[in-house]
């Protein structure tokens, strides 16, 4: 059975306890080679146990996440539905980039949630001449606002690395030309109110599923709903990150090169538990991180008894997807 579909049944196991790690970035920019190694052994942690860490100190300027809501808003409910659908999503290497409608993500349950994905090619990241951004965007604003957000959390991927490998005990720096100006994800979703209909029918907001990436950066959603799936216990943990905060996970590319070690943790959006979901919007815009298609998905030199073979990122992800 699905873990979306049990859990909205009522018979998924909840650990009202466990308490996702804060890690403070600001360890890693002001406290020196101590404070770097603090940092990373916190993030670390927080990832070996459970795949996500709430991280805070991380130098981008909240009013900016806030503005973003607004956009992604906007972006969802300014245009016409037929105009929408003109950037439906298509199948771009092994990513489906474009507009999906609300319950189109998946089938059975549909996912009661309207996305956007655009990848770096969506942005015009280069002042390319031959870059036009009604190819991509109903809302050409949109673009530039949109833009500015993703260059400003790209800051964050080679640092958040870097710990993640001083955690391990592998070289810092070994992915940092891979990571440099890679492709990134940035998907807008929104979940309008649930109709008593479709509550009723046991379709959910967004059903489990892992991460197809290196790792994912998500500003702090406003409203109640982001649950991970503890591998260790077997039970759902509410995740409520406070305002301003980045929620991060790993996803498969990142288990796969740490050997397991670093788990890709099954999560899900579900109804809020006060009823709300009746009444209220909610919008979140998570960042995911790629790697280019043709750069080898290989457990990490030092990491003992590797499971994995190498493979070809494209490869990797195409044969995930389909799993899904």
């Amino acid at each position: 059975m699905n873990p979306y579909s049990m859990a909205e049944a009522g018979e998924g196991e909840f650990d009202e306890e466990y308490q996702f790690r804060i890690c403070d970035m600001r360890l890693y920019f002001d406290g020196g080679e101590e404070g770097k190694e603090r940092f990373a052994q916190e993030l670390g942690a927080a990832m070996e146990e459970i795949g996500f860490a709430i991280v805070v100190g991380h130098g981008i300027d909240p009013e900016l996440h806030e503005e973003a809501e607004q956009w992604v808003i906007d972006l969802f409910t300014k245009p016409a539905l037929e105009k929408k659908l003109e950037y439906s999503a298509q199948l771009v290497g092994a990513i489906n980039q474009g507009y999906f409608p609300v319950k189109e993500a998946t089938d059975i349950p549909p996912d009661l949630v309207e996305r956007w994905m655009f990848c770096r090619r969506a942005f015009d990241v280069n002042q390319d001449p031959g870059f036009f951004v009604d190819d991509f965007w109903p809302i050409a604003e949109a673009e530039q606002f949109f833009r500015r957000l993703c260059l400003e959390t790209a800051t964050l991927v080679n640092p958040l690395t870097e710990s993640i490998f001083r955690y391990l005990g592998v070289d810092l720096h070994l992915y940092d030309e891979r990571l440099t100006r890679t492709n990134f994800g940035l998907h807008l979703n929104y979940y309008p109110p649930i109709s008593v209909a479709d509550d009723a029918s046991g379709a959910g907001r967004l059903m489990g599923h892992k991460d197809i990436d290196w790792f994912t950066l998500l500003p702090a959603p406003r409203v109640e709903g982001l649950q991970v799936l503890n591998r260790k216990s077997g039970k759902w943990v509410r995740l409520t990150a406070p305002p301003g905060s980045i929620v991060m996970n790993t996803g498969e590319y990142m288990q796969r090169v740490t050997n397991d070690i670093l788990p890709a943790a099954t999560h899900r959006v579900s109804k809020p538990s006060d009823g709300s979901h009746h009444g209220r919007t909610r919008v979140s815009f998570p960042f995911n991180v790629y790697l280019l298609e043709n750069e080898l998905l290989e457990v990490l030199p030092g990491i003992p008894d590797p499971k994995y073979p190498p493979i070809k990122a494209v490869v990797f992800h195409a044969n995930a997807t389909v799993k899904a």
